[in-house]
């Protein structure tokens, strides 16, 4: 299995949820800005949407989108830990949460990563994520996780995409109990080896 990553980009949620997962991959890294993998090749030969991750199986075929990744890599865990099995009630909070960081968050801040973005526009998604800041940090008032005492899928998913405002110089101080979350997830050893190999922690 191979994995086609960005430095901090959201495939760095299947990242780590594949080392939560213990399962044996190759990450490959992909330089967006041109385009290519490390020898030089088109990354659009990989994928013609020319974004990642991409999650190439065994048998050579290859499939994208964070959240359907996600679910597929906790389906690999026999224990169920990072996403309850099929048909359970505990499933469908975790697939909830795919779906809401999905088109609330991911959705929100893809507009803040372009210099053309109006600033009208730039500032209603800020507003916007500022209104989810303040409902997950309501959420984690009385758990450690997004579900619940234990680490899931949804959590790599959050983690990823609010990762991002380090990047964009946004504060999330007026958010403790996210904040703290924050820094438990980042200190999970699976998340550590993850933010090591992408070159994120020194």
């Amino acid at each position: 299995m191979k994995l086609y990553y960005a430095t901090g980009a959201c495939s760095l949620a299947v990242h780590i949820a594949i080392r939560e997962a213990g399962l044996a991959f190759e990450p490959v890294k992909v330089s967006l800005p041109a385009h290519t993998l490390p020898d030089g090749s088109d990354f659009y030969q990989v994928n013609p949407r020319g974004y990642v991750p991409v999650l190439e199986l065994d048998d050579g075929s290859r499939h994208t989108e964070v959240a359907a990744l996600l679910q597929y890599v906790g389906d690999q865990d026999a224990s169920h830990r990072l996403l309850p099995a099929h048909g359970s009630s505990a499933r469908l909070p975790v697939l909830g949460l795919l779906a809401f960081i999905s088109s609330e968050l991911h959705k929100s801040f893809s507009w803040l990563w372009s210099k053309d973005t109006a600033e009208s526009t730039r500032q209603t998604c800020q507003d916007k994520l500022a209104k989810r800041f303040a409902e997950f940090d309501q959420r984690l008032a009385d758990s450690d996780y997004l579900t619940g005492d234990g680490f899931t899928v949804a959590d790599a998913y959050a983690f990823t995409i609010i990762n991002w405002c380090n990047f964009l110089g946004m504060s999330l101080a007026a958010y403790p109990k996210l904040q703290a979350y924050m820094a438990r997830v980042a200190a999970r050893p699976a998340v550590q080896e993850a933010l090591r190999v992408e070159g994120l922690l020194k």
